[in-house]
């Protein structure tokens, strides 16, 4: 397939018909296809329509097909399909570069885009093989014993819906908002159907069809629509989910539809708030600080046009230096060339389309209302290889409002591109009065080096921002900046911004996922769970449990050692040996004191050591390494005299799918004498899939 790159205005260009992949084919709407055109130079670009397609045949074919074969795999071969699939679009990464000019985006905009979207791709299909265990199902949590005698427990498992994921997405980020939602999708084990902007769905057709290409994906697992949803959402489930970003009105629309309030679709919305950055009252006009934040704010403003949910809308700045402020932004913004996206030297790109920038002019004006225009806004060319009639260009806007607390506009108004608002404040209280203003944003960032005053503000920003960023000189040079969103931080907010969670880590996964509590005996939980249960029975045998590969290991396989007696002259040998000197092992006298002993106790380390010397069997063999301990908790102290004794139980078994080795998760138990319990933890092992020969 030929891509079509960036063209000048008067070309003659036959634009492409997109096509959406629905039900495993590529197929072509029956309609009147609407003209997609250059952001830059008004080119023809694509046509697109969705006419006549069988949306709940897709639905269908997601549910029937996709759906069972994304549950057949385990979270670690998900993950390492979401790796796969990242590093085969990394590869064809410039055959995106070279459409993304026609979305207005500059290579620059484009990196973030694209990388940033098979970055977030790659970082899912790490945080899964890390994170999460090579199962089907997902136990959330501790188990709640509910009986006394441990006869009857509960847990939480989680396991995939099994419905369709359906994604509709904004014009702004045709690669990244795609994938971003794609992968904690797969990485539960639901399939998708993806919806893009028309405006710019040509590069997410592309990539799209690239990712079908690579016949990584089972069949069913992602389907495409370009043009209208028509019906789709009249078909949908209570085991559907829909995502949604883009502007809160058209959101509020979806969250209502019959079929979403009838079937108690889960919604998801991320939708447009007007982001602040707050200048602390520290900051003084040459601080590190100050430059920060105007740097911030400028980048904010070009980096796609200032066309992203979590750019900087407002800027809150102390009353006496809002002058200086204003005088070293209108600099920095004169600065920043306007031009065509694929010129090296451009700042600034177009809009995504004209329809956008007239937008943009219409939202201006509101502001303008109650607030001054102080730089740019003018419709004039700044460059001259640009058709400034042609291409959606706009000049970055700088308003000034003097009495913010006393209107609504510049509150409530989004003007989405690149235009941000000043504001001035008196008191930090009124600073953060003003941030909250805004009913609910992604994100707000505060530039300060005070602690103090850090405190005292994002304590009142907090819950009405789902992310804010502290930044100041210590980490001016490392931090990622007031509008990147993270695959390991949540990415929403609430009021305005929708009350979403995208992103998070694995907090997104589980939103694909159904939470469910399972009561019943130890036994049955620990076995339909795949994972040890305290109340469960154990398996002793002869053999050594450090003697079992992993093939030959077994869920429950137990160790239950012989007694050791803990003296005086080892917990003196050990505070000698270590250096733990610590009272309450050394002074009868201060450990008395101590409201917890009745005289001087053993070491915790020390009866940790001694465990292990109580269950390690020394002989090389399918044992490769200890690599930690989880949930490590004392409950009893030791005192000389007492004896201790250890009942360790294979807990989890979770093998590496590309390696010779996987985790083992062991459930260790110490009792002393009196079988009360000393202490307990989980040790983890990598044990060798076969036994060595």
């Amino acid at each position: 397939m030929n891509v079509q790159t960036h063209q000048r205005s008067g070309e003659q260009v036959t634009p492409r018909p997109l096509e959406s992949y629905l039900g495993g084919e590529w197929l072509k709407g029956s309609g009147e296809a609407r003209l997609l055109r250059d952001a830059a130079t008004g080119a023809p670009v694509a046509m697109i329509d969705a006419t006549g397609f069988d949306m709940a045949g897709a639905l269908d074919f997601g549910r029937a097909v996709g759906g069972p074969a994304l549950r057949a795999m385990t979270f670690h071969q998900r993950a390492l399909m979401l790796k796969q699939m990242g590093l085969w679009l990394m590869e064809r990464k410039n055959e995106f570069y070279a459409l993304s000019y026609a979305t207005g985006a500059t290579r620059q905009d484009g990196w973030i885009d694209i990388e940033g979207g098979i970055g977030t791709m790659l970082s899912y299909g790490s945080k899964g093989r890390r994170e999460l265990p090579n199962t089907h199902m997902l136990v959330d949590g501790p188990v709640e014993p509910l009986s006394k005698d441990n006869s009857f427990s509960g847990v939480h498992v989680m396991n995939p819906l099994e419905g369709v994921a359906v994604h509709i997405n904004a014009f702004n980020f045709p690669c990244w908002g795609m994938l971003e939602k794609l992968a904690p999708t797969w990485l539960a084990g639901m399939p998708a159907i993806v919806k893009p902007a028309s405006q710019t769905a040509y590069l997410t057709e592309l990539m799209v069809r690239r990712m079908i290409d690579s016949g990584i994906l089972p069949n069913g697992t992602l389907q495409l629509v370009c043009g209208s949803v028509g019906d789709l959402l009249d078909h949908l489930t209570p085991q559907d989910v829909v995502t949604f970003t883009g502007s809160a009105s058209t959101g509020r629309k979806l969250k209502t539809h019959p079929a979403v309030i009838e079937n108690s679709v889960r919604f998801t919305m991320e939708a447009d708030s007007l982001n602040c950055a707050i200048l602390g009252p520290d900051s003084d006009p040459g601080s590190e600080e100050f430059e920060l934040c105007v740097r911030e704010i400028v980048r904010e403003m070009t980096v796609k046009a200032g066309q992203k949910c979590t750019a900087i809308r407002r800027v809150i700045v102390p009353r006496e230096r809002s002058e200086a402020l204003v005088k070293a932004l209108k600099d920095r913004l004169a600065r920043a060339k306007i031009g065509l996206p694929s010129d090296e030297e451009t700042r600034l790109g177009p809009l995504a389309s004209l329809e956008q920038r007239k937008e943009i002019r219409s939202r201006v004006a509101l502001l303008s209302q109650e607030a001054e225009v102080v730089s740019g806004g003018r419709n004039v060319a700044q460059s001259a290889n640009i058709d400034w009639d042609a291409g959606a260009f706009v000049e970055p806007t700088l308003l000034f409002c003097d009495k913010p607390m006393e209107w609504s506009l510049v509150h409530d108004v989004e003007a989405f591109g690149p235009v941000a608002t000043v504001m001035p404040y008196d008191e930090p209280e009124e600073a953060a009065a003003l941030a909250v203003r805004g009913r609910g944003s992604l994100v707000s960032s505060l530039f300060t080096n005070d602690p103090g005053v850090a405190r005292k503000i994002v304590g009142s920003l907090a819950p009405w921002h789902g992310r804010i960023l502290i930044a100041n000189r210590a980490n001016a040079k490392t931090s990622t900046g007031h509008g990147s969103p993270l695959p390991v931080l949540v990415h929403g907010g609430p009021g305005r911004a929708g009350g979403g969670e995208e992103l998070g880590g694995i907090r997104s996964v589980k939103h694909y996922m159904q939470r469910t509590a399972m009561q019943g005996s130890p036994d049955m939980l620990a076995e339909i769970a795949g994972r040890w249960i305290d109340g469960a029975q154990g398996n002793s045998e002869e053999i050594h449990p450090f003697r079992k590969s992993l093939a030959e290991l077994k869920i429950g396989d137990q160790l239950v050692t012989g007694a050791r007696k803990v003296t005086l002259e080892d917990i003196e040998h050990f505070a000698d040996f270590t250096g733990d000197t610590f009272y309450a092992h050394m002074d009868e006298q201060a450990a008395k004191a101590n409201p917890f002993f009745d005289g001087r106790v053993a070491h915790g380390y020390l009866i940790v050591s001694f465990a292990a010397g109580l269950f390690v069997d020394p002989a090389s063999g399918p044992v490769l390494a200890n690599y930690g301990v989880d949930n490590l908790r004392f409950m009893t102290p030791v005192y000389p005299g007492d004896s201790m004794q250890v009942i360790l139980t294979c807990k989890e078994i979770s093998p590496r799918e590309t390696e010779e080795y996987g985790e083992v998760r062991w459930d260790c138990v110490i009792t002393n004498q009196d079988n009360d319990l000393v202490a307990s933890y989980d040790v983890l092992t990598l044990v060798a899939k076969e036994r060595p020969v």
